[in-house]
């Protein structure tokens, strides 16, 4: 497990940035729906788009942390 942990630390950090980048595009998005700034879409639809996306964000965050928590216990196993 010790040679993934370079592995582990990079697609954490990445798999975060990419959690943030869809919750702007889903706030930037989502707003932009509920004050009518998209034609043909009601203005209801833009609190789907947000929840969309804020669950995206969530489950990509939750992966990231899990990423990180598996480094932390490798490093305790390996001071052990």
């Amino acid at each position: 497990m010790r040679e993934h942990l370079g592995f582990l630390k990079v697609s954490s950090a990445a798999v975060k940035i990419a959690a943030w980048i869809f919750l702007f595009l889903g706030v930037i998005g989502g707003t932009s729906i509920i004050l009518g700034l998209v034609p043909g879409n009601p203005r209801w639809w833009g609190m789907v788009v947000l929840a969309i996306y804020a669950f995206i964000f969530f489950f990509l965050y939750l992966m990231a942390k899990i990423a990180d928590l598996m480094i932390k216990i490798i490093n305790e196993v390996k001071k052990e």
